[in-house]
C-alpha cells in the first residue's frame, strides 16, 4: 500500500511521470485494438515483421530531420507490399516471404543506425524509454489513437467479414486489398507510437498478448476489442508502477504484466481455460 501511495504522490508531483502513464495507457489501448484483428487474421508474424521493418524508416527520418512517423510508415507499408509481392509471385509460402523481408529491413535498420550514431543515439528505439516521452509525443500518440478508432469504426463491417472469411468478403464485393493495406498502415502507426514505451523488440508482445488474452474470454469481436483495450491499458498502468517502484525497465515491465494476465487467463478463462477443460 505504501508503494502505491508513493506512486500516486509521484504522479502528482512529476509531469514526466504523468505523461509517461497517459502515453503508456494510450499505447496499450491502441495495441489491443489493432492486435485483435492481427490475431483473428492469423497475422502475428506479419505484426512482428512490420514492427521490425519500421527501424530503417525511423533511422532515415532522424538522418533527414523529418518526422519519424512519416519515415516509419513508408517503410512499414513498403515491407507489407514486398511481402505480398514475393509471396504472390513465387512458390514461397507467406511466412517465408515475411522472414526474408523483415530480416532484410531489420539488418538495414542496424546499418543506418550505425551511420547516424555520430549525430543521434537511436538505441532507445530498440528497448523503449517511456520516461523520456515528451508532451509532443503524447499529442502524436493521441492523434494516432483517434485515427485507429476512426478506421475501426468506419470499416468495422469490412474488417469483421474479411477477418473471419476473406473468400466470402471477396464474393461479397469488398476490396480486401484496401482493407489489408489499411490495416497494415494502422499497424505501422501503432508500432511507431509504441517505440518510446516498449521499443521495437517488445512492441509485438503488446500487439499480440492483450488481444490473445481477450480471445480466451470471448468469441464476439466487439467484446474482444473492449477486453483487449482494457487489458492493454491495465498492463501499462501496472507495468509502469512496477517500473517506478522496483526500478525495472518500463517496457519489459509492461510486457511482463501483460504476459502474466495471459497466463492467468489461459488457466482460468471459463470456456478455454486449462482448469475448466480438465474439470
Amino acid at each position: 500500500m505504501q508503494s502505491i501511495s508513493n506512486f500516486i504522490v509521484a504522479l502528482g508531483e512529476y509531469n514526466f511521470l504523468q505523461t509517461a502513464l497517459i502515453t503508456s495507457v494510450l499505447v496499450g489501448v491502441m495495441s489491443g485494438l489493432i492486435g485483435s484483428f492481427i490475431i483473428l487474421r492469423g497475422m502475428a508474424l506479419m505484426g512482428d515483421a512490420i514492427s521490425h521493418a519500421v527501424l530503417p524508416g525511423v533511422a532515415v527520418a532522424y538522418m533527414l530531420g523529418i518526422n519519424i512517423i512519416l519515415g516509419a510508415s513508408l517503410f512499414g507499408i513498403l515491407a507489407a507490399m514486398l511481402i505480398g509481392l514475393v509471396a504472390s509471385h513465387s512458390k514461397l509460402k507467406n511466412d517465408t516471404a515475411i522472414g526474408i523481408v523483415f530480416s532484410a529491413f531489420y539488418a538495414l535498420g542496424f546499418i543506418l543506425i550505425a551511420a547516424a550514431e555520430s549525430a543521434t543515439n537511436l538505441h532507445h528505439i530498440l528497448f523503449g524509454n517511456v520516461l523520456a516521452v515528451s508532451d509532443s509525443d503524447l499529442i502524436t500518440t493521441t492523434c494516432i489513437l483517434i485515427v485507429v478508432i476512426l478506421f475501426i469504426t468506419l470499416f468495422y463491417k469490412e474488417l469483421l467479414i474479411s477477418s473471419f472469411d476473406e473468400t466470402f468478403a471477396k464474393t461479397y464485393g469488398l476490396n480486401t486489398q484496401f482493407i489489408h493495406y489499411g490495416l497494415m498502415l494502422m499497424l505501422t502507426l501503432v508500432t511507431v507510437s509504441a517505440l518510446q514505451t516498449v521499443g521495437i523488440i517488445l512492441v509485438v508482445a503488446m500487439l499480440i498478448t492483450p488481444a490473445a488474452t481477450a480471445f480466451l474470454w470471448t468469441d464476439r469481436l466487439h467484446w474482444m476489442l473492449v477486453f483487449s483495450a482494457i487489458i492493454g491499458a491495465v498492463s501499462a498502468i501496472v507495468g509502469l508502477f512496477l517500473s517506478y517502484t522496483l526500478n525495472w525497465a518500463s517496457g519489459p515491465s509492461i510486457v511482463l504484466v501483460s504476459a502474466l494476465v495471459f497466463g492467468l487467463s489461459f488457466l482460468s478463462s471459463p470456456k478455454q481455460g486449462l482448469i475448466f477443460k480438465r474439470t
